[in-house]
């Protein structure tokens, strides 16, 4: 078993109740290159234990067999000494809480072969970007950010993020610092349950199919995205998906395919 834990944890950070981010390092030997969207598998023996605050599992005959799930990498491809992820947690999921137990210097099996298509490649170079998650589905973006996406004069580059309160709003120190520095780089969380707040948020509500509709992204770009020019990738649960490509349509983007090229790019989380 201890050949198969080949990596270990090295940071890990709360980010709310259910939101962890973790830092995860090989041991004796060299992360593969990957590009920003892509994902990495995690994985922890039946036998590790589970956070306090997940659902009862029964018991297993195979307490040596590894669970194994695909997490979208968050850190930079330019890092080559750990990995970033973004968990959330699923109480009655088999890994998520396993990976809650988990603390700096505790073991993990970390694949060692990174996959995934929900990357920049078929974006061309120069054009503007709407980041669209819910949730965790910001990971990937926060690769693209940290990797590949630079501050462009011309090219704009919105984050919009959903999440159901602030506290849920990972990344937010550093997607501020990010916009305070590219005059072309927004970010605009969206929250869904304002009511429940400790304090009065003052920022936008709803969900973030409600910031294309009301045309929030052409106001602070002097611009509206257009088909032409722009891309928008998608990234998060499937209502939210099946949401954004609908209003996408209504704007004229299509979604990309093989066979048919478009401007919008989609990665479902489940």
């Amino acid at each position: 078993m201890s050949d198969q834990l080949n990596a270990i944890v090295t940071q890990r950070i709360e980010v709310a109740p259910g939101l962890i981010i973790l830092r995860v390092s090989p041991d004796g030997w060299d992360l593969p290159g990957f590009e920003a969207g892509q994902f990495a598998v995690l994985g922890l023996p039946q036998s590790a234990p589970r956070a306090l605050m997940s659902d009862a599992e029964e018991a297993t005959d195979a307490p040596d067999r590894l669970i194994r799930r695909a997490y979208s990498i968050a850190s930079s491809s330019l890092e080559k000494s750990y990995l970033e992820f973004y968990v959330t947690l699923v109480h009655s999921g088999r890994l998520t809480p396993r990976l809650f137990a988990l603390q700096a210097g505790d073991r993990v099996h970390l694949g060692r072969k990174f996959s995934g298509t929900f990357t920049l490649d078929q974006v061309p170079e120069g054009s503007d970007l709407v980041l669209v998650a819910t949730g965790t589905g910001l990971a990937p973006y926060m690769s693209m950010l940290r990797s590949e996406i630079t501050c462009h004069l011309e090219a704009r580059t919105t984050v919009v993020l959903g999440a159901r309160h602030t506290w849920d709003l990972g990344y937010r120190g550093e997607l501020t610092a990010m916009q305070r520095f590219c005059p072309t780089f927004h970010y605009i969380p969206v929250v869904s349950r304002p009511d429940e707040e400790l304090t009065r948020w003052h920022g936008h509500t709803g969900y973030v199919q409600d910031v294309w509709e009301r045309g929030l992204i052409g106001q602070i770009w002097g611009r509206q995205p257009d088909p032409s020019r722009c891309h928008v990738l998608l990234c998060g649960g499937p209502r939210m998906i099946e949401s954004m490509l609908a209003v996408l349509a209504a704007s004229g983007f299509r979604e990309h395919t093989k066979d048919a090229p478009g401007q919008i790019h989609v990665e479902k989380y489940w």
